[in-house]
């Protein structure tokens, strides 16, 4: 048993800003390496968990996540452990466009995608609900295996707007009214099948570089 007792915490973390995000261009399953201020946010990180008692280190095994943990890896000691689980949602047709690109090339899909259905399924891609179960089961699976310890977990805007909505009870497709700030740590205490947030969205360690939200 961990130092948490039976529950298990968890520090959910987006990871750094790179250079598609500077661009507004959908990411998805596709990959940019962090930009500068990215590579600063993700070295802040390392230094605001290293006071922190993590037990294990979790992250995508998308390269801008697995540039982030990296960081965080140095400052805590810690192997990051990848998980392809965590990915981001596979966009399909919408990968490296911007959305006014992915509206003007594809409006009908486009439209779909708009609409918040959790059901469609973007073509190439995913369905909200799709990555949904897939984020959660992996959740769950992770917080099983660790009862009583606190994880450190680098992830993507939606896998942690899916478990924003777990936690909450949040409709899936519902539009998105909290934050998803690069390199900003959630809070979150855990038992298999249920999660509940502690506290969301903290970015006071980017001070003074900053971070955007994932509009």
């Amino acid at each position: 048993m961990g130092r948490n007792g039976h529950g298990t915490k968890l520090l959910l973390i987006r990871h750094g800003e790179t250079v598609w995000n500077a661009l507004g261009r959908q990411q998805g399953q596709l990959d940019t390496p962090l930009n500068e201020r990215g590579i600063a946010q993700a070295r802040r990180l390392g230094c605001a968990l290293a006071n922190r008692a993590v037990d294990r280190l979790y992250c995508s095994d998308l390269g801008r996540a697995r540039q982030t943990a990296e960081a965080i890896s140095d400052s805590l000691g810690l192997e990051a452990v990848c998980d392809a689980r965590l990915r981001e949602r596979h966009m399909g047709i919408a990968q490296g466009l911007t959305v006014e690109e992915f509206r003007l090339r594809h409006p009908v899909e486009y439209a779909r995608f708009a609409s918040g259905d959790a059901d469609w399924v973007i073509p190439g891609g995913e369905s909200l609900r799709q990555v949904h179960q897939r984020v959660v089961a992996c959740v769950d699976d992770l917080v099983g295996r660790h009862a009583g310890e606190t994880l450190a977990v680098v992830t993507h805007g939606g896998v942690l707007d899916r478990l924003f909505r777990y936690a909450c009870g949040l409709d899936l497709g519902s539009p998105r009214r909290f934050s998803l700030f690069n390199a900003s740590i959630g809070e979150f205490s855990a038992v298999p099948g249920r999660l509940k947030l502690e506290r969301w969205g903290d970015t006071h360690h980017l001070e003074p570089f900053g971070a955007e939200d994932d509009w």
